[in-house]
C-alpha cells in the first residue's frame, strides 16, 4: 500500500511590533486652568481641569504659572496618566514651563512628574513650543503672546531662545465677572512697550516688523485681540488651535530629545 504524505503547512509566525522602551514619550502642559498631555504614538490623550482632590473638595495645585502644591500635582498626574502610559519602558517627558518660571518651576515640575517613573524630564519654554507648533521661523526674532486663563506672557525669542519676557497675573478667567477684555489688551501693549524701551538691541523692533504670534485660549477672543494690531502697530496672528499649541510643540520635540537630550535638561 502506498502512503501519500502531504507536507505539513509551515507554522504561522506572528510578527510582533518591536518594543522600544526608550522610544516612549510624553509631552505635558501644566496650565493653571487645564492640563494637557500628548503621548507619542497616540496623540492628545488629556485635556482636563488642573485639579486634585486631597479631601472633600477640589484644589488647584498650579496657580498663575506657579506649581504651589508639588505633591498635589504628582497625585493628579498619577491619577490622570498612570494608566495611560506603556507598561514596558520608562517614558521621556517634555514639560512646558513659563518663560519666567526659572529653576524653581523646573525643579517642582521634575519632582511632580517623577511619579510617572520617567527616564528623563526635560523642560521647554512654552513660547518656544508655541513657535514650533506654528512652524514659525525661530532663527529670526519673534514675539509670542500667550494668553492663558490666569497668566499672560509676552516672550521675545531669538535663535529659538528666550531673550526677554514679561508676564502679568491676568487671564481670560479674570474676565468672567464682566471685566472687559481690553484690560488684557492694554496689559499686552504695555509689556511690549516696556520691552521696546529697555531693549538696547534691535531684536524687539525687528520682531514687531514680523508681527506677533498669539497663543492660548485668549487668542480666540476678539474682545482681547481686536485692539492689538492698532496698539502694537503690527500684524497679530493667532496660531492654529492656539489653546493646545504649547503641548503640540512640546510633543514635536520628543523625537529630537530622544536622539540628543540636552545636558542641562532644558530644550
Amino acid at each position: 500500500m502506498t502512503v501519500i504524505r502531504h507536507p505539513r503547512p509551515a507554522p504561522v509566525r506572528h510578527r510582533h511590533r518591536p518594543l522600544c522602551g526608550r522610544c516612549s514619550g510624553l509631552a505635558l502642559d501644566l496650565g493653571s486652568a487645564r492640563t494637557r498631555a500628548f503621548v507619542a504614538g497616540r496623540g492628545m490623550v488629556l485635556d482636563v481641569p488642573t485639579v486634585t482632590f486631597p479631601g472633600s473638595g477640589a484644589v488647584h495645585p498650579v496657580q498663575r504659572g506657579t506649581i504651589v502644591d508639588t505633591p498635589g500635582t504628582a497625585r493628579m498626574l498619577e491619577r490622570l496618566l498612570g494608566h495611560r502610559l506603556p507598561r514596558i519602558g520608562r517614558p521621556l517627558v517634555v514639560v512646558t514651563s513659563p518663560a519666567l518660571g526659572g529653576p524653581a518651576y523646573r525643579a517642582a515640575a521634575r519632582t511632580a512628574v517623577g511619579v510617572l517613573r520617567p527616564r528623563a524630564v526635560l523642560t521647554v519654554p512654552g513660547a518656544r513650543a508655541v513657535a514650533l507648533a506654528a512652524g514659525a521661523d525661530h532663527v529670526r526674532p519673534l514675539l509670542v503672546v500667550d494668553i492663558g486663563a490666569h497668566l499672560t506672557e509676552v516672550v521675545l525669542l531669538a535663535d529659538g531662545a528666550v531673550t526677554d519676557a514679561r508676564h502679568t497675573a491676568l487671564g481670560t478667567a479674570d474676565l468672567s465677572d464682566g471685566t472687559p477684555g481690553e484690560l488684557i489688551t492694554e496689559a499686552v501693549i504695555g509689556m511690549v512697550t516696556e520691552m521696546l524701551r529697555q531693549d538696547r538691541t534691535s531684536l524687539t523692533r525687528t520682531a514687531l516688523r514680523r508681527g506677533v504670534l498669539l497663543a492660548g485660549g485668549g487668542a480666540l477672543r476678539p474682545d482681547i485681540t481686536g485692539g492689538m494690531p492698532g496698539g502694537l502697530h503690527c500684524a497679530v496672528q493667532p496660531v492654529p488651535s492656539p489653546h493646545t499649541a504649547a503641548v503640540r510643540g512640546a510633543a514635536g520635540l520628543l523625537t529630537a530629545a530622544h536622539r540628543h537630550p540636552p545636558a542641562d535638561g532644558v530644550l
